[in-house]
This record gives C-alpha cells, sequence and structure tokens, in this order.
C-alpha cells in the first residue's frame, strides 16, 4: 500500500468522521490532532513531490530535473575523482593479468567502494535519511551485469599490465561520458525515484505522526 496516500486517508478521514459526530469522546482534541496530522502528512507529501515536479508557482520545484547537468556532472566526479583513483584500481588489479580476472567479483568489490565513496561524501547524510546503504543495494547485481557487458564489449580488459591505470582510465572515462550522454531529465528523476521512493513514504507517515502530536499537545494547552 502507498504509505503516503493511506496516512493522509486516514488523518483526513478520522477528521470527517470526528467533525460530524457531535458527541464524539475527546472531540475537541482528536479533530485537532488529525487535521495537525493531516497538515504534516500533505506538507510532507508536497515536499516530497517538488524534488521530481515542477510545480507551478512554487519556486525551488523540481530541483531534480531543473539540476539535471549539475547531477551528471556530479555523478561524473564522484566516480571519476573520487572513486575511480589510482589507489583504489590498484588495490584490486595489482599483478592480475588479463586471464585471471573475474570481471564481476571485481565490480562488485568496486560497487562496495563506490558505496563507501557514497556514505563518506557530502551526500552520505542524505543517505542515510533514506535507509543507508541498504537502498543502493539492490543495485549492485544491475550495476555488475550492465559495466561487465559494457566492458568486455569495449575490451576494457584485455591489457592489464604495469601501465593499466593510465590505460584504462581513459576507455573507463570515455564509457562513462557516453552513458551520461545517453541520460535524460525524465531517466534521471525515475533512478532517484526508484532508489528512494519507499522510504520517502515513511516521511510522509512520520509528517503525519509528529502532526498529530503537536495537534494534541496545541488542543491540551488551548483547553
Amino acid at each position: 500500500m502507498n504509505k503516503s496516500l493511506a496516512t493522509n486517508l486516514v488523518a483526513g478521514g478520522v477528521f470527517v468522521v470526528v467533525y460530524l459526530s457531535p458527541d464524539f469522546f475527546a472531540r475537541t482534541h482528536i479533530i485537532q490532532a488529525s487535521l495537525f496530522a493531516l497538515s504534516g502528512a500533505i506538507t510532507n507529501w508536497l515536499a516530497i513531490h517538488m524534488l521530481f515536479e515542477k510545480v507551478p508557482g512554487l519556486y525551488g520545484s523540481g530541483i531534480i530535473p531543473n539540476r539535471f547537468e549539475e547531477f551528471k556532472a556530479g555523478i561524473r566526479s564522484l566516480i571519476m575523482d573520487n572513486f575511480f583513483t589510482q589507489e583504489n584500481f590498484e588495490r584490486y588489479f595489482q599483478k592480475k593479468s588479463s586471464s585471471s580476472v573475474n570481471v564481476e567479483e571485481i565490480l562488485g568489490k568496486l560497487f562496495d567502494e563506490l558505496v563507501h565513496v557514497v556514505k563518506e561524501s557530502s551526500l552520505g547524510s542524505m543517505l542515510g535519511m533514506f535507509g543507508g546503504e541498504a537502498v543502493l543495494q539492490p543495485l549492485k547485481q544491475p550495476f555488475v551485469d550492465k559495466a561487465s557487458d559494457t566492458i568486455h564489449e569495449s575490451k576494457v580488459f584485455q591489457k592489464v599490465g604495469d601501465n593499466a591505470y593510465s590505460t584504462l582510465r581513459p576507455q573507463v572515462e570515455a564509457i562513462i561520458d557516453h552513458k551520461l550522454e545517453e541520460l535524460t531529465p525524465e531517466m534521471v528523476k525515475d533512478i532517484i525515484h526508484e532508489m528512494i521512493r519507499k522510504h520517502l513514504g515513511w516521511l510522509v507517515v512520520w509528517g503525519g505522526v509528529f502532526g498529530a502530536l503537536i495537534g494534541i499537545v496545541c488542543s491540551l494547552s488551548l483547553g
């Protein structure tokens, strides 16, 4: 069930039922609680919606599609400047020959390293809000499969020697640039939304819960 919709329906339903029942026990307190819960849930739902969609008249909405080029540049910088460094490369490829390279195993380790880099970067706090490292794990196998196919097609691993890093970096860079050029604002929006949509629903739920608590406190204080 959609958590956002369920939270709004429950809060709205409670408000309507109690409002239409003059003799309902603790009517005033429950009306306040349900009204504040509905307000908190709708506000959080709107804030989430504004991340992905442009809302006419609301400045700052649609930040993900509007900042599309910045997202692409950030992804490229994260991978090439923070993830695909010579130190990380040598950690997994040193003294390996092309015949002994297990591409899938190495890509799995590289994905784990990428998750670690994201966690330690400025995006770490935002990632924590959406469920931490666990939210990225469903992407691991698709990443390994897709990257493995791309690498084999481009024959990146045919020459792994002492100068492997300087040889492979331009090729990896070219692959990343090519894939980023294929991205559209809609694709970026869908990728991010798919990653965090389940966890974003809890923001609406907690908005309703804390809204209800604030409503009860306000009602008791005024009563």
